[in-house]
């Protein structure tokens, strides 16, 4: 298992550089990067993102950083993990799609850090 991790930023500080692991402040999930990333690839490449920082305009997963995930991403984001059919039998897939679908309700960022 290749881990990666995503969580919610309470706030977003547009001056901060994110690069620090930090996976237990954002109260993270989760998944098999070898698992699910590879296949969901092309539709992460039309999610609006950050690497590190907001200064780092980017598309997709920074896979061996940081990312930064607007909550304007959010529905791509929600509807390739959702349509993935492993999240019937996958439990963090489940916590995953909750964790979205709570940034998008509460207007947040969320934060992945790669492998």
């Amino acid at each position: 298992m290749t881990p990666i991790e995503f969580g919610i930023i309470d706030k977003i500080d547009k001056n901060k550089d994110y690069f620090k692991y930090e996976p237990e402040k954002y109260n993270c999930v989760t998944i098999d990067d070898d698992i699910y990333i590879d296949d969901w690839w092309e539709d992460l490449s039309k999610m609006k993102t950050y690497f590190g920082d907001l200064n780092t305009p980017n598309v997709s997963l920074y896979r061996h950083g940081v990312t930064l995930i607007p909550h304007e991403s959010l529905s791509i984001f929600e509807t390739i993990v959702s349509n993935d059919p492993r999240i019937k039998q996958d439990y963090s897939l489940m916590e995953l799609l909750k964790l979205i679908r709570k940034a998008k309700q509460e207007n947040k960022y969320m934060i992945h850090f790669g492998i």
